[in-house]
């Protein structure tokens, strides 16, 4: 089955994208800053000296890290309550006997 003509043009549109090394993709965002964030994308996929000092402040304001694994278990350890001798324990019960 042939492609339709549309069809046909979305696919080199995309193809011609991927030669220059852009891709297309989705992020979810408020609706007040639709307009900024095509502006970054735009920026940043044009590429050059502005997008690379764009790209250098992004992520020192962001920080660029990847996230580290253990933060949840740092941030547990580091709680108020560590030391504060609560019992948390539950009294283990057999039930209640059922005639079956």
């Amino acid at each position: 089955m042939a492609k339709h003509s549309q069809q046909r043009a979305v696919a080199n549109f995309r193809n011609r994208l991927a030669e220059k090394g852009v891709v297309r993709f989705e992020v979810t965002g408020r609706d007040t800053d639709r307009v900024l964030v095509r502006t970054v994308a735009r920026c940043l996929a044009a590429g050059g000296p502005e997008a690379d000092q764009l790209r250098a402040v992004v992520k020192q304001t962001i920080g660029g890290k990847p996230p580290t694994r253990g933060g949840i278990l740092r941030a547990l350890m580091a709680s108020p309550l560590i030391g504060s001798d609560l019992d948390l324990s539950r009294p283990r019960d057999g039930g209640r006997p059922v005639d079956i």
